[in-house]
């Protein structure tokens, strides 16, 4: 093999990160080593240039209509473009028809809704951006799609959630093409977190609370990340927001739909994480930082949540 062509489909209202992310991760894979090289194509209708959902045009490499030879992987961009590209029946035939030319099918973001078009979803469990999972399910029922995860590899159909989750997935590929090694160096060069695997939410317990409009709910979720390795028993956080116990598991049950304990478990299960990951931290070092009392208290936390322990979390692969 003289190298791993990856077809990249695109349409105008395209996100320009779902391609960059994936692009880019490539070329780094390539300048540190990788071998067979990849060699990506921005594959388009008629191999018009097109305008990306910020304004940015792109050119495009071929024609997707006359792409017609084996390749390795056809990756499908997401955007806000993507109902009407999974409207066009030549876009989503020509879609269907390179995936049977290609070793692995996969999309970035929204751009699951073409591969569901194509037919390539059915049967399948998938997962797309959060935002429009509701509708993707709604749209293809013989698609098993599942919002939470970042991406999905389900036999030789990957899909990615979110945008950059689409970076994730590229280096799930460049792992199993070249191994954990150069992965890595992609993933410093890009400095991107090495790995998230995919079955971790695009719904960060850091982010997700900031879609609350409840003033004291986003207090009280600001406290509880800055001060993990803290007292944050729920006494002790309804002193700090001013309010009866009753009051604050009221105020978690409606704007967060977990008590505040189970609020503040899953944000340092989520912390640990995140160390255990991109750093070499000892286990216990990264179990007083986070605020869990013992290592088998951080054991415990992440069987409940990733069905695995922090040490073999730590070694997997994706």
């Amino acid at each position: 093999m003289d190298e791993r062509l990856v077809a990249v489909v695109a349409y105008d209202g395209v996100e320009l990160l779902d391609i960059a992310c994936v692009t880019s991760c490539l070329d780094i894979a390539n300048r540190i080593g990788a071998s067979p090289p990849y060699r990506a194509m921005l594959l388009t209708l008629g191999r018009r240039s097109i305008t990306c959902d910020s304004g940015i045009q792109l050119q495009a490499d071929e024609a997707l209509e006359r792409f017609n030879e084996p390749f390795d992987t056809l990756m499908v961009s997401g955007g806000l473009g993507h109902e009407e590209a999974a409207s066009d029946p030549r876009l989503v035939g020509h879609v269907r028809r390179l995936a049977a030319l290609a070793r692995r099918v996969s999309s970035a973001c929204t751009g699951a809704t073409v591969l569901a078009e194509a037919g390539l979803l059915t049967g399948r469990r998938a997962t797309t951006h959060w935002m429009y999972a509701d509708k993707l399910a709604e749209s293809y029922p013989d698609v098993q799609v599942d919002a939470d995860p970042i991406y999905i590899r389900d036999g030789q159909v990957a899909t990615s959630g979110g945008v950059t989750s689409a970076l994730d997935l590229t280096l799930s590929f460049i792992e199993e093409d070249h191994g954990e090694a150069l992965a890595r160096g992609v993933a410093m060069g890009t400095v991107a977190y090495l790995q998230r695997p995919g079955g971790q939410s695009q719904m960060s317990m850091f982010v997700a609370t900031r879609l609350s409009g409840d003033l004291l709910v986003r207090r009280l979720r600001d406290h509880i990340v800055s001060h993990l390795n803290s007292d944050l028993s729920t006494p002790v956080l309804a002193r700090f927001a001013g309010v009866s116990e009753r009051h604050l598991s009221r105020l978690f049950l409606t704007h967060v739909e977990q008590t505040p304990a189970q609020y503040v478990r899953g944000v340092r299960t989520e912390a640990a994480a995140h160390l255990v990951m991109s750093t070499e931290l000892p286990l216990g070092a990264v179990a007083r930082q986070c605020g869990f009392g013992s290592t088998e208290s951080l054991r415990q936390a992440f069987l409940d949540r990733y069905g695995v322990p922090p040490s073999k979390y730590r070694r997997a692969p994706a």
